[in-house]
């Protein structure tokens, strides 16, 4: 098994990326929707909930971990590896240095948390790359309205919260809720680039475990969800989206 968690179902774009690579593989989705958002939480107190739904998947033999929270990997992966060393963890990564590869003089916002825009991660990335062009924006409550798939809300929270930055060249999605909503982010800033970590972890993982020879395809594709909540109508929207 392949464990994968996120702080709710928005982890699911990155599930989604590393089916594609790995279309008969077996996994575990951790949707931690008791906990969400973490990006509002103290880097303590995120740990601390990292730390147990690793040890969940730990009981259940899991090859490899993948981190597919921004804020939790930017917060936690590193003292994860070292506390425990004999795991492989993979981490998406903020992806601002994409941004300039791309387009060095372009005008970018970045839509993240609180907790991933102040990670000691993002902010060496942000300082070595930063255009002066560069918009910071802590999406406080988005991740929540995408969890509900309450498309009137999201439209309203985008048309309240990004539309006078419509102009923009380059969005990075700094929260994997955010891809899932590509769309309704276009219709309200037009045409612009998006960038996330989705498919970059997704072809880590597969590196990682191709280095140290973990077996990872089988007959047929197989997806265990557990929601923290218990709450039927997650695992509904988790198979949606899947689909999607």
């Amino acid at each position: 098994m392949i464990g994968v968690f996120d702080s709710g179902i928005g982890g699911v774009s990155v599930l989604r990326e590393i089916v594609k690579l790995i279309p008969k593989g077996h996994f575990i989705y951790y949707s931690d929707s008791v906990n969400n958002p973490y990006g509002d939480k103290t880097y303590e107190e995120v740990y601390s909930i990292v730390k147990g739904i690793v040890n969940y998947f730990l009981e259940r033999e899991c090859v490899a971990i993948v981190i597919a929270c921004n804020t939790a990997s930017a917060i936690c992966v590193k003292r994860l590896r070292s506390e425990y060393p004999n795991t492989l963890f993979i981490a998406i990564e903020p992806t601002y240095k994409m941004v300039h590869d791309y387009n060095p003089l372009g005008k970018t916002l970045v839509m993240a948390t609180k907790g991933t825009l102040k990670s000691e991660k993002f902010l060496a990335l942000y300082h070595k790359y930063d255009n002066g062009k560069t918009i910071l924006l802590p999406c406080s409550g988005l991740a929540d309205l995408i969890e509900d798939g309450n498309d009137v809300k999201i439209r309203r929270y985008l048309e309240d919260n990004i539309k006078q930055y419509r102009g923009i060249n380059n969005v990075v999605l700094g929260c994997t809720h955010y891809p899932l909503i590509k769309d309704n982010i276009k219709e309200v800033l037009g045409n612009v680039k998006f960038f996330d970590g989705s498919i970059g972890v997704s072809k880590e993982l597969v590196r990682q475990l191709k280095l140290r020879n973990i077996a990872y395809q089988f007959e047929e594709l197989k997806i265990i969800f557990y929601d923290s909540s218990d709450d039927i109508k997650k695992k509904e929207r988790f198979n949606q989206l899947m689909r999607n």
